[in-house]
């Protein structure tokens, strides 16, 4: 194993109808300049900044200079949220305010995505008022368990009386 990692060798395909000792040199000199090539681009990607999307930390927020703005949060549901900020393509961050008894959140975006986030919090406070308007399942079901508990002493009461 360790001899095989000391020799390493490399594979040159080349095809010509007549090998000449200039075709050697142009093909090592074509793979020299790819392997270069595969260097720099490798170089490149370490220097150029890796740009976050969606939720991220406020520092990753602040390190790309396009200006912080905040909105104070109270609602404990805040995943909800983060589905429909995602949905809009809004770059934020979220910080929790432990000082707070209730738990409230900052959510922190850059000052471009103004209009994306007033839209996703309108499209948010309506499926709030939306569910909040609905009964919730628990509430159906004691519901219809009533229901169902009334017609069966009916339905004794009818045997019985027979």
């Amino acid at each position: 194993m360790q001899e095989e990692v000391e020799n390493k060798t490399l594979t040159l395909i080349i095809s010509g109808t007549k090998f000449t000792g200039r075709l050697l040199k142009a093909a090592i000199s074509k793979y020299a300049a790819h392997r270069r090539n595969v260097k720099l681009d490798k170089q490149r990607r370490r220097e150029t900044p890796v740009v976050h999307r969606g939720r991220q930390t406020v520092k990753q927020l602040t390190n790309q200079n396009q200006g912080v703005s905040s909105i104070d949060f109270q609602d404990r549901d805040i995943r909800r949220f983060e589905r429909i900020a995602r949905k809009y393509g809004v770059d934020y961050a979220v910080r929790r305010d432990r000082s707070a008894t209730p738990p409230k959140y900052l959510i922190f975006f850059k000052g471009r995505d103004t209009d994306a986030i007033n839209a996703a919090f309108q499209e948010y406070l309506g499926r709030k008022v939306r569910r909040a308007s609905r009964p919730s399942v628990l509430e159906r079901l004691e519901r219809f368990k009533g229901l169902v508990r009334d017609t069966a002493e009916k339905v004794r009461k009818q045997v019985l009386e027979r």
